[in-house]
C-alpha cells in the first residue's frame, strides 16, 4: 500500500468518526428543543439509531444498497454478512457508509417529538432502513442505479438522506397525528445552548460528511471542506436577517436552524460547484427554508422540530440549484455534467425528476408502514403519557433531578 493510498484511507476513517459524531450532536440539537419530559426520550431516539441501524447494515442494509445485481432499482444479497469486503479500502468505505446509514432515520425522529412510542421506533427504524433507505441508496450510488444513469448527482447524500428523511418525516407526522392542543400550545424547548451546541457538532461532523464523500485526500475533498463552511455561514447570516426583518430579534434556535439548513443545502452540490456559487446555496436555505417552516402553522403540520422544512425543502433547493450551478471547471478533476447556467440543459430536469421520484416513493413507502404499525402495534403514546412525559413512562428516568439538597 502506498503512502498515499494509507493518506486516502486515514481520512475516510477520520470522516467515517466526524459522521457518527454527529449522531450525539443531532440528539443534544432535538433534545434541547423538546420540552424537559421528553428529554431523555429524544435522546434514546437518536442514539437507537446508532446502535441498531449498523447491525441491520452488516446483515443486509449494505447489500441492498450496493449488491452488484445488475438490477437499476436494488441491490442483491452478494454483500451479506460483508461477504467479500477484505481490503482496507472497502473496509474504511463500508464503515464510511455505515454512518450515513445510521444518522438518517435519526433526522425523522425530530418530526414525531413528544408522542411517539419508543417501542414502536424501535421497529420502525430497522424496517425503513431496510425497505426505504437502502433502495434509493442504490438508485443513486451504484453504478447501476437509475439516478445515476440519468445522471442526476448527489455528492454527499442531499437526496438519499435529507430529501428522503425529510419525506418520510412528512409522512410519518401525518400518520401519528398532531400533539394535543398545537399549534394553539405550542412547547417551548427547555435547553436552548444544548440546540446551539448540538448544531456546531452537527457542522464540525459535516466536514467529514461532505469532504469525506470525496473518497479520499485529495483536491474534491479540499473543495468540498471550503464549500461547506462557507454555505454554513451564508446559511446562518440569511437567517438571522431575514429573522431579524420579520420579526425584529434574532433567536439563537433561528441561528441554529440556518446553519443546518445551508449544511443540508450544500451537502448534494459539495463536489459539484465552485466556492463563490456555495455561497448562494447557503443564501438560499437560508431564507428558503425559514419561510417553509413559518408555513407549516398555516398547513397545520405539526412537524415538531421542522424536519420536513430543514431537511427536506433544503435538500430539494441544494439538489435543484445543482441544475442550474454544476461547474466541472469550477471543481478538481471536475468530469460531470454543467448546469444550466455553464451551457448544461437536461441536468436540471434530472435533478428534479430524481427529488420528486425519491421524495413520492419515501413519503408512500413510509406512510404504508407507519399505517400497519399504527393498526397493529401502534404508534403513538396515550394522552395520560404525554401529558406525563415520555422519559418516565418509556425510559423509568428522567433529565432534571431536583432536589432540596441538590
Amino acid at each position: 500500500m502506498t503512502d498515499i493510498e494509507s493518506g486516502d484511507i486515514a481520512w475516510i476513517l477520520t470522516a467515517a468518526a466526524l459522521v457518527l459524531f454527529m449522531v450525539p450532536g443531532l440528539a443534544l440539537f432535538y433534545g434541547g428543543m423538546v420540552r424537559a419530559k421528553n428529554a431523555l426520550n429524544m435522546v434514546n431516539m437518536n442514539m437507537w439509531c446508532l446502535g441498531i441501524v449498523p447491525v441491520v447494515w452488516v446483515l443486509l442494509g449494505f447489500s441492498l444498497a450496493q449488491g452488484d445485481s445488475g438490477l437499476t432499482w436494488i441491490g442483491d444479497f452478494s454483500l451479506v454478512g460483508m461477504q467479500d469486503i477484505d481490503s482496507a479500502e472497502g473496509l474504511a468505505t463500508f464503515a464510511f457508509l455505515m454512518t450515513f446509514a445510521a444518522i438518517t432515520p435519526a433526522l425523522i425522529s425530530g418530526a414525531v417529538a413528544d408522542r411517539m412510542k419508543f417501542s414502536a421506533w424501535m421497529i420502525f427504524v430497522p424496517v425503513w432502513s431496510l425497505l426505504v433507505y437502502s433502495p434509493v441508496v442504490y438508485w443513486i450510488y451504484s453504478p447501476d442505479g437509475w439516478i445515476n444513469k440519468l445522471p442526476a448527482y448527489d455528492f454527499a447524500g442531499g437526496t438519499a438522506i435529507h430529501v428522503n428523511a425529510g419525506a418520510a418525516a412528512l409522512a410519518l407526522a401525518l400518520v401519528i397525528g398532531r400533539r394535543t392542543g398545537w399549534p394553539k400550545n405550542r412547547p417551548e424547548p427547555h435547553n436552548v445552548p444544548f440546540v446551539m451546541l448540538g448544531a456546531g457538532i452537527l457542522w464540525f461532523g459535516w466536514f467529514g460528511f461532505n469532504a469525506g464523500s470525496a473518497g479520499a485526500a485529495n483536491g474534491l475533498a479540499a473543495q468540498a471542506f471550503v464549500n461547506t463552511f462557507i454555505a454554513a455561514a451564508a446559511g446562518m447570516v440569511a437567517w438571522v436577517v431575514v429573522e431579524y426583518t420579520t420579526t425584529g430579534r434574532v433567536s439563537t434556535i433561528g441561528t441554529a436552524s440556518g446553519i443546518v439548513a445551508a449544511l443540508v443545502a450544500i451537502t448534494p452540490a459539495a463536489g459539484y460547484v465552485g466556492s463563490m456559487h456555495s455561497l448562494l446555496f447557503g443564501l438560499a436555505a437560508g431564507v428558503v427554508c425559514y419561510f417553509a417552516i413559518q408555513a407549516k402553522f398555516r398547513l397545520r403540520l405539526d412537524d415538531s422540530l421542522d424536519v420536513v422544512g430543514i431537511h427536506m425543502v433544503g435538500g430539494m433547493v441544494g439538489g435543484l440549484l445543482i441544475g442550474f450551478l454544476a461547474d466541472a471547471s469550477a471543481v478538481p478533476g471536475g468530469d460531470f455534467v454543467d448546469g444550466v447556467l455553464f451551457g448544461g440543459g437536461i441536468l436540471l430536469w434530472n435533478q428534479f425528476l430524481s427529488i420528486v421520484v425519491v421524495a413520492a416513493f419515501s413519503f408512500a413507502m413510509t406512510f404504508v408502514i407507519a399505517k400497519v404499525m399504527d393498526k397493529t402495534i401502534g404508534l403513538r403514546v396515550s394522552p395520560e403519557v404525554e401529558l406525563a412525559g415520555l422519559d418516565v413512562s418509556d425510559h423509568g428516568e428522567a433529565a432534571y433531578q431536583i432536589t432540596s439538597d441538590a
